[in-house]
């Protein structure tokens, strides 16, 4: 009497079974994946071919070929299909190269008016240039086409991301000395908190917010109104009535400003501030100022004002393309936030009213403003 064929042990770790055991019960997986977890659950617990077979619907056939594939290439990868083609592709890997390459150029380089190309655009393009490139398998591919051969890189040639180019050749020295000024700023709090004496040299972050623009409605704003209007009803016609600049100077030991609204932005204006500047403080401290390289800060006419007061302002330049390493950028954000944000005016002079306004309801709750990374003082 023959003996009975011997029976092949499936091996499953503990993550195998408890994922096998997930799909078996999901009613989202694919069907033929919890299907063969089904399977292989029941191979494995020492259920028979024959009784998984009727159990589940199947021939013993069909059945044998998942444990077998299971035992060959593991119970995970039996689970998935294996990949094949019927046929070659229509569209080639060249072909797709050339739309790739295409789709890195610039569309004014190739007579079109754009700057950058549109989904729509460009598989027009590929379509009417394809024959003559060699690629006459392109001449039909619908927008679709192009997306899923971009897609597959992937390149995304209608989006643009910014960056910022570092052309100051002394960037990371200037931006060691800001933050070093920031790191003394926290030590003099910290002392100052304690009760210890304060410093003579006070800190302050100076720059400018210009083109803030004057805007008067064309029409009266009409109010909420409750169970009928939720918001503000605005015209949408305005009217220009010119802009102003902004410049500010804040404290970094109390958050105090000082601020002053022009029409321009000059070297007399900025000297103004400076003026400002040397009448608040006591005249036996030190202005250390944090600011740019704007001609205004350097000029002739300001270095002739700063002689005339000699070791009274100290200052400390960020550099080029360096305006996030001022604090004070995060006050003109407090007041876009706070009241620029959709402001409306009857004349310029009222926006300057109402831009100082702002300034001294923020200085009646002064907030102190900081900077908390100094990761790269840590990595030098």
């Amino acid at each position: 009497m023959a003996g009975k064929t011997r029976r092949s042990k499936l091996i499953l770790t503990d993550e195998d079974r408890v994922e096998l055991e997930r799909l078996a019960r999901s009613r989202t997986a694919p069907y033929r994946e919890a299907q063969r977890s089904t399977i292989l659950l029941g191979y494995h617990a020492g259920e028979s071919i024959s009784s998984i077979g009727r159990r589940l619907g199947m021939t013993r056939l069909s059945v044998s070929k998942w444990v077998a594939k299971a035992l060959a290439v593991g119970p995970m990868a039996a689970l998935k299909d294996n990949y094949h083609r019927p046929k070659e592709p229509v569209i080639g890997d060249d072909a797709k190269a050339w739309v790739v390459h295409v789709a890195c150029s610039k569309p004014k380089d190739l007579g079109y008016a754009a700057e950058v190309w549109s989904r729509q655009a460009l598989a027009r393009h590929i379509r009417e240039h394809a024959g003559e490139a060699g690629f006459p398998a392109l001449s039909r591919a619908a927008k679709a086409t192009v997306h899923r051969i971009l897609a597959a890189q992937p390149l995304h040639p209608e989006k643009i991301k910014y960056y910022l180019e570092r052309r100051d050749p002394d960037f990371e020295a200037k931006m060691r000395d800001v933050l070093i000024v920031y790191q003394d700023v926290d030590l003099q709090n910290a002392k100052r908190a304690a009760g210890e004496p304060a410093s003579s040299v006070i800190t302050v972050s100076v720059d400018e917010k210009p083109g803030v623009q004057a805007i008067a409605n064309t029409a009266p704003d009409l109010p909420p109104v409750p169970g009928k209007y939720r918001k503000i009803g605005r015209d949408h016609e305005y009217e220009r009535l010119g802009t102003c600049s902004i410049l500010a100077a804040l404290d970094l030991q109390d958050g105090h400003i000082t601020a002053r609204v022009e029409d321009r932005h000059r070297s007399v204006e900025f000297i103004s501030l400076l003026s400002d500047l040397d009448a608040w403080y006591p005249p036996e401290c030190t202005i250390r100022i944090i600011l740019d390289n704007h001609s205004a800060h350097i000029s002739k006419e300001t270095r002739a004002f700063l002689s005339t007061r000699p070791n009274r302002f100290q200052y400390v330049l960020t550099p080029k393309h360096g305006s996030w390493l001022n604090i004070v950028e995060t006050l003109f954000g407090k007041m876009a936030r706070s009241f620029l944000r959709h402001i409306r005016v009857r004349s310029l002079d009222e926006l300057k009213a109402r831009i100082l306004k702002g300034v001294a309801e923020i200085n009646a709750a002064p907030v102190v403003h900081r900077w908390k990374n100094f990761k790269a003082l840590e990595q030098d």
